[in-house]
């Protein structure tokens, strides 16, 4: 049995919430699909967390604190600029600092476990491309060759990130939400599947508690939590350097 998180955000509350559940639920290997650090206030708390994975993937956000804030908004680029300064190590930095760094360096970009491929955006490009909801609509031509050319990158299932919106494409093209089979699903074997496991610190499906995965043998179960995001919104604007807006979407999870 593994739990599966993405897209934390060093949202600390967040991640400190569903932490507990999957220790009470005696789940010890637990999979990160990236994005540990970006829009919250607390990159460093979250990464000494993270660190105690078994394993952990780069995300985009990950990525940006080593090449640059690519493509991102204004807003984004300016809590990664924020974000480099409470991490990046200097000439008198602790030796904790340095080795947080080390650790981000690191990170892989994929994992592959036998027939399972983990990653934060997609297998074609692992930091930055969205596999979507809209994908599985037919572009002009009829044909679907985005996901056909993803499902032939990997063996079986492939966990991703990224969109922060959690749900399922399955190889014939339908995007199944989590409430949509009662947030657990069972894989049958002659299939391929794409699963979002959703986003720990900032949610965009419209509902605000923190989302991840339990992953048991053939079966997964999408796991919803309620924290006290007021804490972490108070936190973001009290630096006075991240955008109010990314505390205000954790109580719409928009």
């Amino acid at each position: 049995m593994i739990a599966l998180i993405s897209d934390i955000h060093s949202n600390l509350e967040a991640l400190t919430t569903v932490l507990d559940d999957i220790k009470k639920k005696g789940i010890s290997d637990i999979i990160c699909l990236g994005d540990i650090v970006g829009y919250a206030a607390d990159p460093v708390e979250c990464l000494n967390l993270v660190r105690n994975c078994k394993i952990v993937i780069m995300g985009n956000h990950d990525e940006s604190l080593l090449q640059g804030a690519i493509g991102f908004t204004p807003h984004a680029r300016d809590a990664m600029e924020w974000t480099i300064k409470q991490l990046k190590p200097h000439w008198f930095s602790s030796g904790g600092t340095k080795s947080r760094w080390d650790f981000i360096t690191n990170l892989p970009t994929t994992y592959l476990d036998r027939d399972v491929l983990y990653v934060h955006g997609s297998p074609r490009d692992p930091t930055t491309e969205y596999i979507v909801e809209s994908d599985i609509e037919p572009n002009l031509e009829g044909a679907h060759r985005k996901l056909q050319h993803i499902f032939e990158m990997f063996p079986r299932l492939c966990f991703v990130g990224h969109t922060h919106q959690p749900g399922i494409i399955t190889q014939d093209y339908r995007f199944l939400k989590p409430s949509d089979f009662n947030y657990s699903f069972e894989f049958e074997d002659s299939n391929k599947y794409i699963i979002n496991v959703g986003s720990v610190g900032q949610p965009r499906d419209g509902d605000k508690r923190s989302c991840y995965v339990i992953f048991d043998n053939n079966k997964i179960t999408y796991c919803r939590l309620s924290y006290d995001y007021h804490k972490t919104k108070d936190k973001i604007i009290k630096t006075n350097a991240l955008s109010e807006y990314f505390g205000e979407r954790l109580e719409s999870g928009k």
